[in-house]
């Protein structure tokens, strides 16, 4: 893993995250969100909230129950209020040491604060970038952060699927190079049939399923359709 601020950054798209929210009408909430449908940028909202009262709960309690439904309000202007609550507790909950022992859902990672700053952090950026592509054009992530993104898959999300028999291991293997970060990644039996190269950004949206295997800035080789056969493996929830 790179040694990134994690909370630092998890600080900032959270803020970045409630800016954006900041001004919407109720129709710029009832938009589609393109790459989390059916989700309209409500639902996707109430989901990104919710996840920060969840995790503020598994860290302060040490569990992974939810024990009570929130809903959001629908009111615009309540719904930024609203947000900027869970943005409050779950800063205040992941402030501890990244030491810190944490419930968390998997054990194939430390079960610490710190697995939480780096997924919430993960998680918030993805889900700013789900916005801003449902009101418009996205941001693409920075580099370095954008293979952090890719390292996560295959240390955590990949593994986890086919634990939990959701996925089963690929057939062959791919190789994935970041062609701004100076990355690559290899994900399968043997020696790779295939590869996928572009910038670490899109190699991030395209393992979680947020552009597609034709998005312009990627180049495959080899056996293409074995490629795409493994990043369409289910390969993160």
């Amino acid at each position: 893993m790179a040694d990134f601020d994690f909370f630092g950054i998890l600080r900032s798209e959270l803020d970045a995250y409630a800016a954006l929210l900041d001004g919407l009408t109720k129709a710029d909430l009832d938009r589609q969100v393109p790459s989390c449908a059916p989700w309209t940028l409500y639902e996707l909202t109430d989901h990104l909230g919710n996840g920060n009262l969840w995790v503020t709960t598994a860290v302060q309690e040490g569990h992974g129950r939810n024990d009570q439904e929130r809903t959001a309000p629908h009111d615009p202007a309540s719904l930024h209020t609203w947000f900027l609550s869970t943005v409050d507790q779950i800063t205040i909950a992941l402030s501890a040491d990244a030491a810190t022992e944490a419930w968390t859902f998997s054990s194939l990672m430390p079960r610490t604060v710190g697995f939480w700053q780096r997924r919430r952090a993960h998680e918030t950026r993805m889900h700013r970038w789900d916005a801003q592509h449902a009101l418009g054009e996205a941001e693409p992530f920075e580099p370095a952060f954008a293979a952090d993104a890719v390292d996560e898959v295959f240390e955590l999300f990949a593994p986890r699927m086919i634990q939990r028999g959701l996925a089963t291991e690929p057939q062959t293997a791919l190789k994935l190079t970041a062609t701004d970060a100076g990355r690559s990644w290899e994900y399968g039996p043997g020696d790779p049939v295939s590869e996928v190269a572009g910038p670490a950004s899109d190699l991030a949206l395209l393992l979680w399923g947020r552009i597609g295997v034709d998005a312009p800035h990627l180049a495959w080789s080899g056996d293409r359709a074995a490629g795409e056969h493994v990043v369409r493996g289910r390969l993160v929830p």
